[in-house]
This record gives structure tokens, C-alpha cells and sequence, in this order.
């Protein structure tokens, strides 16, 4: 056993596998990711004061809300967020 090996198994870390599982594509999870992909490339740029997102579990039994943003944004953000959500649950009925 090697030295990596047997710092690795003390140490209690299990490995990744060597090669990523494949997945298969699904036009919602790419829609989601351009969306986030777009805003990071717009914070990177420095062009976002302030982001908001709700995210809805598979099964639609749990909204959860997260923000970023500048100090006089956070009521607007969070009474949008709020709305928003309650439109979201109303939807899905």
C-alpha cells in the first residue's frame, strides 16, 4: 500500500470514481443551468447588485428562497421572493 493510499484510508476519505457518471439530458435541468450560468457570467462582470432565487424540489413538496444583495435591496427582494413563491405553490395545484 502506498503512502497515499494509507493517508487516505487513516483518514477515512473515500475516493471519487475515476469518471463522471453519465447523464442524461433533460431540457429542464439544461434550462436551469444556462439560467445560473448566465447570471454568474453577469456577477462576474460586475453587472448584479443583488440576486434572488427559489428553488422547487423535485416533487414540489419543498420552495426554499436564497438572496445576495446590497443593503437597501433585501425588503424589495424578499417581499418579490415571497410573491413569487406563492404563485409558484398556486401553479402547481
Amino acid at each position: 500500500m502506498s503512502k497515499i493510499e494509507r493517508a487516505l484510508t487513516d483518514a477515512n476519505v473515500v475516493a471519487f470514481p475515476s469518471a463522471a457518471a453519465e447523464a442524461v439530458a433533460d431540457e429542464n435541468v439544461a434550462s436551469i443551468i444556462e439560467v445560473l450560468q448566465d447570471q454568474l457570467k453577469l456577477a462576474r462582470e460586475g453587472k448584479l447588485r443583488s440576486v434572488a432565487v427559489v428553488s422547487v424540489s423535485q416533487d414540489g413538496g419543498a420552495i426554499g428562497t436564497q438572496w445576495s444583495c446590497a443593503h437597501g435591496d433585501v425588503a424589495s427582494l424578499i417581499g418579490k421572493l415571497t410573491v413569487l413563491s406563492h404563485d409558484m405553490m398556486a401553479a402547481r395545484n
